[in-house]
């Protein structure tokens, strides 16, 4: 199993509600990853690729469907032994629907209509695994979501998808969140103010200096506390949140590899080439061609 974790930015905007993408491809290449959106996952055709969630490990069936909440939550659905499908086969079909928690405040869900959801959603920090029985329930609701052209009507039908979800029990997945590379503790706010300023500065250049100074430190106390908190240097991190936003938008944009290398803050396409390699095991290129996906923002 692979230790890199990646810390993957959603493309949602303050103003979106959800998003949904869907997939074909003949092999899984998206490395582990967190973030801090709710994720429901849905597999067609997978049997024999392997689902980790948490300290969760399992192969899973030709069906399968996932909820997972909460940002410490590692997860990902890995090749494992399963052989790639030849050009001749069906593909794997893959529907990922993706939505921020504020979409649903606490002063909704202590309403009582959606007091089943609310509980669902606390149980999914440790993921939640819905048998096929519940799966057949709602199919056809996952299956037309892109075939929807009001976006009213796709909120509601994921609305209607995780009612009737929550109406049914899931299996929780874990007990932890395995978090193989500890993020920053909450209570420090030096260092939440350095995450943040990463996460918003990757594409420019970020200097050693301008973080010690944000973080009101000399540079060498500096790297030697942050790499104590985050298990990791400063570079590393920095390749990571880079990398995690290229990963994005190799899958979920028509931009250039070479457009995404600048973007994402490498400075020459060769290095951006080696580096991407070197941490997920494929090419931009190759990672780019395993997906094929339509992408909806609602």
């Amino acid at each position: 199993m692979s230790k890199s974790i990646l810390n993957e930015i959603a493309p949602l905007s303050d103003y979106d509600c959800f998003y949904i993408v869907e997939r074909y491809k003949n092999e899984f290449t998206y490395p582990l990853h967190r973030h801090k959106e709710y994720e429901l996952n849905f597999i067609e055709g997978g049997s024999g690729i392997t689902r980790v969630v948490g300290d969760s490990t399992e192969e899973i069936s030709d069906f399968e469907l996932v909820l997972v909440g909460g940002e410490q939550m590692v997860h990902g659905w890995l090749q494992g032994g399963r052989v790639p499908a030849s050009v001749n086969e069906r593909p794997i079909r893959e529907i990922t629907i993706q939505f921020s928690p504020d979409v649903f405040p606490p002063t909704l869900l202590s309403k009582t209509p959606f007091s089943a959801i609310s509980r669902m959603l606390k149980r999914a920090a440790n993921g939640l695994k819905f048998p096929l029985s519940t799966i057949m329930k709602v199919y056809g609701k996952i299956d037309a979501l892109s075939r929807i052209e009001s976006r009213f009507s796709q909120v509601l039908q994921i609305f209607d998808i995780l009612n009737i979800l929550a109406e049914n029990e899931g299996i929780e997945l874990s007990s932890s969140s395995f978090s193989m590379q500890p993020r920053f503790s909450n209570d420090s706010r030096r260092v939440a103010r350095v995450e943040e300023y990463i996460q918003s500065h990757y594409a420019e250049r970020i200097s050693l200096e301008d973080l010690a100074q944000i973080a009101g430190m000399t540079p060498i106390a500096f790297s030697r506390f942050f790499k104590l908190r985050a298990g990791r240097s400063v570079t590393d991190y920095i390749i990571e949140q880079r990398l995690g936003v290229a990963s994005r938008m190799l899958v979920d944009s028509s931009r250039t590899i070479a457009e995404i290398c600048y973007e994402c803050g490498f400075n020459n396409l060769s290095n951006f080439n080696r580096i991407f390699k070197k941490k997920r095991g494929i090419t931009p290129k190759s990672f780019r061609e395993n997906y094929r996906k339509t992408r909806i923002i609602c």
